[in-house]
Order: C-alpha cells, then sequence, then structure tokens
C-alpha cells in the first residue's frame, strides 16, 4: 500500500470524479481524501459512490472555496498519527492524469524536503487563451514579489512533504488565492522541484469553477490595496512637497530637503495605518510595527532626498521626485510585507469550516 496520500477538492464535480479516484485505487493509492466544498443535495450521489470506494470524503455545509477545503483535509491529515506519509493534491476536474501524478510521487521520494509541483506546458493549441494569460501575469508577479521563476502557479497537482503539514494549516486565504499564497510563503522555507505534465483542457476548461474578476482580485488583492495606500500616500506626499517648494525661501539643496522630509512625515503617518489596516489588515502590536516601519520610513526618506537632489539637476523637482519614489516602490512593499507587518501566522482554527 502507498503511503502517499492524495487530496482532492471537489466542488460540483462531475462524474468523472468517480472514476478518477477509482483509477486511483487500482494503482495502489488507498490514503484518498476527498473535500466536498459545499457542492448541494444534487451532488450527494457521486459523494457516495466515492466513499463506498473506502475513501475519506469530508463536507462543507456550504462552499467555502478551495482554500478552505485544501485546510480542512490537511486538518484531517494532521489528526491521524499514522498518516506520515507525503501529500499530493490533485484537482476534481479531470485536468490530472494518473501516470503524472505517479511522477510527482516518484520526485517526492527522491526529493522528500522540496515542494514539487505539477508544471503544464501553456504554449499547445488546446490551452485556453484566459489559461494562457493568466499563468503568464501570476508568473511575472511571482517573480517579481519572490525572485524565484516558477513556470506554473496555478497549477493544482502539488507535492507537499509531511514536514510542511502544519506550515500548510497556517497559510492564508480561503479560495484560489490560497494557492499562490501557500507558494509565496513557501518560497522562503524551500526550493521547488517541477515536474512537466500533461496539459489537459476539456471543452476549453469550460467546468473550471474560477472566477476571473473576483478571484484574480482575490491573488492579487494585497499589492492592489498597497498601490492604493501608496497612491494616497503620495498625493499627500507630492502636495505638501509642491506647496512647500513654492513657499520656503531657503537655498535649493535646502529648500528640496526640508519639503521633503515634512512632505515625507505627513505622508508616512498616513501610510502606515492605512498598510497595517487595509493593505496588510495586521494585527501586530502597533508599537513595535511602528518602530520596524519608522526604520523603513527613515532609510527611504534618506533614498529619496538623496536621489531627488541629484536627479533635480537634470530633471524638474516633480519628475525628479516621482522617477525616485517610483523605483522605491517595489522595494518599500517586500520589506514591509516581509518584515514590518510580517505577524506570526495566525493558528488555523476548527472554527473556520464545518465537516
Amino acid at each position: 500500500m502507498k503511503e502517499t496520500i492524495i487530496v482532492i477538492p471537489a466542488y460540483e464535480p462531475e462524474g468523472k470524479l468517480v472514476d478518477f479516484v477509482g483509477d486511483l485505487k487500482e494503482v495502489g493509492y488507498e490514503k484518498i481524501i476527498v473535500v466536498d466544498d459545499g457542492s448541494g443535495v444534487e451532488y450527494r450521489s457521486i459523494f457516495s459512490s466515492v466513499e463506498l470506494m473506502d475513501v475519506v470524503v469530508l463536507h462543507h455545509m456550504k462552499n467555502m472555496g478551495k482554500g478552505q477545503a485544501l485546510r480542512t483535509a490537511f486538518f484531517f491529515i494532521d489528526t491521524k498519527k499514522d498518516w506520515q506519509g507525503p501529500i499530493i493534491t490533485a484537482d476534481a476536474d479531470g485536468q490530472h492524469l494518473i501516470k503524472d501524478i505517479t511522477k510527482v510521487e516518484l520526485a517526492l521520494e527522491k526529493y522528500p524536503q522540496r515542494l514539487v509541483l505539477g508544471v503544464r506546458d501553456f504554449d499547445g493549441e488546446n490551452v485556453p487563451f484566459k489559461s494562457r494569460q493568466g499563468n503568464k501575469i501570476t508568473s511575472r508577479y511571482f517573480k517579481l514579489i519572490t525572485g524565484v521563476n516558477c513556470p506554473d502557479t496555478q497549477t493544482g497537482l502539488r507535492g507537499i512533504p509531511n514536514s510542511m503539514l502544519k506550515f500548510a494549516l497556517d497559510v492564508e486565504g480561503d479560495r484560489y488565492e490560497y494557492e499562490m499564497n501557500f507558494l509565496v510563503e513557501a518560497s522562503k522555507q524551500t526550493s521547488f522541484y517541477y515536474v512537466p505534465i500533461t496539459t489537459v483542457y476539456e471543452n476549453n476548461n469550460a467546468c473550471s469553477h474560477f472566477r476571473p474578476v473576483q478571484d484574480s482580485l482575490r491573488i492579487y488583492g494585497r499589492p492592489l490595496r498597497f498601490l492604493v495606500s501608496s497612491l494616497t500616500g503620495a498625493s499627500v506626499d507630492l502636495l505638501l512637497f509642491y506647496l512647500l517648494t513654492l513657499s520656503l525661501s531657503f537655498p535649493h539643496s535646502q529648500q528640496i530637503l526640508v519639503a521633503t522630509v515634512v512632505a515625507r512625515v505627513c505622508s508616512g503617518i498616513v501610510n502606515f495605518f492605512m498598510n497595517k489596516h487595509f493593505s496588510f489588515k495586521s494585527r501586530g502590536k502597533t508599537s513595535y510595527e511602528g518602530v520596524k516601519y519608522l526604520s523603513l520610513f527613515v532609510g527611504q526618506m534618506l533614498l529619496s532626498a538623496a536621489g531627488v537632489s541629484l536627479l533635480s539637476m537634470l530633471l524638474p523637482n516633480m519628475a525628479a521626485k516621482i522617477a525616485v519614489d517610483c523605483l522605491l516602490f517595489v522595494l518599500s512593499y517586500i520589506i514591509q510585507k516581509q518584515w514590518v507587518f510580517a505577524n506570526e501566522r495566525n493558528m488555523y482554527s476548527l472554527r473556520r469550516f464545518v465537516v
């Protein structure tokens, strides 16, 4: 009997789920968990058929999202002391073949401490346009915020070492954003191993429950909120900077320095509280985070003042300031996310779901 644990989150699945689970059983996978993510009574027969194959079926009373479904399965595994094997997650919509699951399992055996990802080829003719473009965007976003080149950030076929189980329980996000958050956080802890898998899209991926607008906003929600916060702070900063450069009668270099410092202090206060409560939704101590933010703030302010002073010799004051602060934007996001507002992960609670 294989020790590898198969986890399949399912929401309103088609009958092919029964065949998929049957094929898994045939090749020796005995520890299989299917999570019914609130599919409703009309899908009860499908889950009953799966359950008859001696498969663990966990039920959500209502739809709670793929991320929550995965955590439900991970919590169940965590309660089973004799389930110590690696975990493979697979989708219920027929995109993952048995041979590819076996390839991921072999990779886990070879690299037991690495996160194994089954990656698809998005250049094929059968790949829907939205899937091809969506993966390109998320892969570039992932590279930007982590420095890691991941060719398929949206893959649902993942091999997770059992040692990462507690980590997987603590990752934030209830829906599709969970998978991106998981990869981002995992990139800080371990390296990835990529396994090429068959690219399967049936009926132009019509059975997918991914909602392009809502779920994309969830995936990119934090950087978008950070952008709004930064634009608000930048507006305060630019307005005060402009008014001060018009009203101050100091020599040019002193005028730039004083205007930059005063404008940045006021905008910094606005930015700190917006990032804490809006961008990162942090529940950490304000005083502790304030000290860390102040350190970043002073360093960024000095870099901005020095950069604007130098660049203003070539460009108008406003143009110089915008150029310098745009360069500092990405650096500030990374530092605030990974250090200033990097709270200890919220411990997982059974109250978050009903099974």
